[in-house]
């Protein structure tokens, strides 16, 4: 018997997810998917302007509220992505995300990169699978 998978996604309601037809994060069974995340608020307003540290905390309060929206927790994160715009914002970036991934420690691949937009300073993507988290 083939179980059919089920298809969740949640919105964060910026205006790009809406023009490009992208959800910010897609659940199907128990694997979370976020999309690439900006400093985008919900009026559109880039939040953190020249502090990429500020932009990066910003970002994952967004990625972990999609990942809790989709049934999971921080925990379960397994892999995160981080696209940075200057070298030397490595350092502050890198200390946000081990302040909120020290413990739980998922694969991580940092890549310079130009996110869209000469304001945003750094974007990241992450994957979770829900239940993971339960075994730290």
């Amino acid at each position: 018997m083939n179980k059919r998978l089920q298809r969740n996604s949640v919105s964060s309601g910026t205006y790009w997810e809406e023009i490009a037809g992208y959800a910010r994060a897609v659940r199907v069974g128990d694997r979370i998917l976020v999309s690439g995340t900006t400093a985008t608020g919900p009026d559109d307003q880039v939040v953190g302007q020249g502090d990429a540290g500020a932009q990066a905390r910003f970002i994952l309060d967004k990625i972990e509220k999609a990942v809790v929206q989709l049934g999971g927790t921080l925990n379960d994160v397994v892999r995160t992505r981080i696209y940075v715009r200057d070298l030397a914002d490595v350092e502050a970036i890198s200390r946000v995300h081990g302040e909120r991934f020290g413990p739980i420690r998922p694969a991580n691949t940092l890549i310079m990169a130009q996110p869209v937009g000469d304001e945003y300073l750094v974007e990241i993507e992450a994957e979770a699978i829900a239940g993971a988290g339960d075994a730290l």
